[in-house]
């Protein structure tokens, strides 16, 4: 880690076609032309890259005492603080802004989870209590500021606050389309994740019971109820199998994208265009990527309620949850 660590701060998620893999030991020209390479311009936070590296090494400084994984870790958290916008935001990569990497970027949690690890030095918990006490009230206005951010973005449809897209305009904070099969629209696995966020603040605002309450709402009003998804034997794919949404009584699912006007589920393949069933897209993409599954269930069948229970909120439990 301490290798492969950037002069940004940051960490690479993968150097060109090859996934950084802190399992496999490294060659003595590879350690070498690694610390070369330590200007290259690929410092992430996605797929919990920087993240997970921040963690482990301030739970390696707490077991060792060697202030290099500190230093390390602290550095890494300056990263964070240099990369975010000052309306909060975190864009997926930095400094390199090229293609949709400025963007803001919820897609697979990855704003999240920085926020999470500022959330945990700010509070001084789960091993980030180690690091400088410096870093405790930066990291606090950044976990302000982006909650700040995060009630900005949530969509407006037509007067009614609902969910998040995967990526936001850093400027607009509009929803902005990221690959091709990834469009601008509500997003049922992303919103969930910035939900449990948002619960996770002491004392909440009016704003943030708000915003939680309409997003629960969102995500009760769009789930897919008698279906599941399952991964089907069929020789006759070059995977041996086919990914199928089929009704299954008793079963709810989400779909990964939404329709930002209409709240119908679209499932979008490489040539950019929307289709109403994930069968109407190539196999390629409907067994290579996640268009649906089960990723609000719990929150809606358990935390919303404890949440509103715990705050004493006044508006209504999500239908179905347990109280």
């Amino acid at each position: 880690m301490l290798v492969y660590q950037r002069s940004v701060g940051g960490w690479p998620k993968a150097v060109g076609n090859a996934k950084v893999e802190y399992s496999k030991p490294l060659s003595t020209a590879l350690r070498a032309s690694t610390l070369a390479d330590a200007g290259r311009n690929d410092a992430t936070i996605d797929n919990d890259a920087t993240t997970r590296e921040i963690r482990y090494l301030a739970k390696a400084f707490k077991a060792t005492g060697k202030a290099e994984y500190k230093a390390a870790a602290e550095k890494g958290i300056r990263f964070l603080l240099q990369m975010q916008y000052p309306n909060g935001g975190f864009p997926q990569y930095y400094p390199d802004k090229s293609g949709y990497r400025h963007q803001i970027t919820y897609n697979d949690n990855a704003m999240v989870k920085a926020l999470q690890v500022l959330r945990d030095v700010s509070r001084r918990t789960n091993d980030l209590d180690v690091l400088d006490a410096s870093l405790t009230e930066p990291a606090a206005k950044a976990v302000d500021l982006g909650i700040d951010c995060m009630l900005k973005t949530q969509y407006v449809q037509r007067g009614k606050l609902t969910a998040w897209c995967a990526q936001h305009d850093e400027k607009t904070l509009l929803p902005a389309k990221a690959r091709a099969f990834e469009l601008a629209s509500l997003s049922g696995m992303e919103t969930v994740g910035i939900v449990r966020f948002l619960m996770d603040t002491d004392n909440p605002s009016p704003a943030i019971r708000q915003s939680v309450d309409a997003a629960v709402a969102w995500l009760d009003a769009v789930k897919l109820t008698g279906y599941t998804v399952k991964d089907q034997p069929d020789p006759k794919q070059p995977k041996g199998f086919d990914r199928v949404i089929v009704p299954e009584a008793g079963s709810t699912i989400w779909a990964r994208f939404y329709d930002l006007n209409t709240n119908q589920p679209i499932y979008v393949g490489r040539t950019s265009k929307p289709m109403p069933q994930l069968a109407d897209i190539e196999y390629e993409r409907r067994t290579g990527y996640a268009y649906a599954g089960v990723w609000p269930e719990k929150l809606l069948s358990r935390d919303y309620a404890r949440w509103k229970q715990k705050w004493n909120t006044n508006a209504s439990p999500a239908p179905g949850s347990i109280k």
